[in-house]
């Protein structure tokens, strides 16, 4: 039985027949999937946070995937980012309204994955 390969996003014609949820999903969970990037709304979820902050609480991830991972994020409204004034003032990073509202699914998807993903051993069969 052959496993289906989703092809690159620029190359698939079948999408604009899809349900406007699926495409919506699956663009959700491709941004989401990325290295870290529920994660870094892990740690945004207890309030602003300046990069050294959110690099504390993302461990392994380096300081140029970092400000990449945040850029993204701002660009599709998930997190905010304010440089406040002053000479030697540090940029915060913050969940917009939306970056708020991931934190009920995500906190779902935790709860799943804890039952069927373990973080340890293999994937549960029960």
């Amino acid at each position: 039985m052959n496993t289906p390969r989703c092809a690159p996003k620029e190359h698939r014609s079948d999408t604009p027949w899809l349900p406007a949820s699926l495409v919506a999903a699956d663009r959700a969970f491709t941004l989401l999937g990325r290295c870290c990037n529920s994660l870094i709304i892990a740690a945004l979820a207890k309030g602003p946070a300046d990069f050294a902050q959110i690099h504390d609480h993302v461990p392994g991830i380096g300081d140029r995937m970092l400000a990449e991972r945040l850029r993204e994020l701002a660009a599709v409204d998930l997190v905010t980012r304010t440089v406040p004034p002053g000479p030697s003032s540090r940029t915060l990073y913050a969940l917009s309204p939306h970056g708020n509202a991931f934190l009920i699914p995500l906190a779902a998807v935790m709860v799943w994955a804890e039952d069927h993903f373990p973080a340890t051993g293999s994937p549960a069969t029960e």
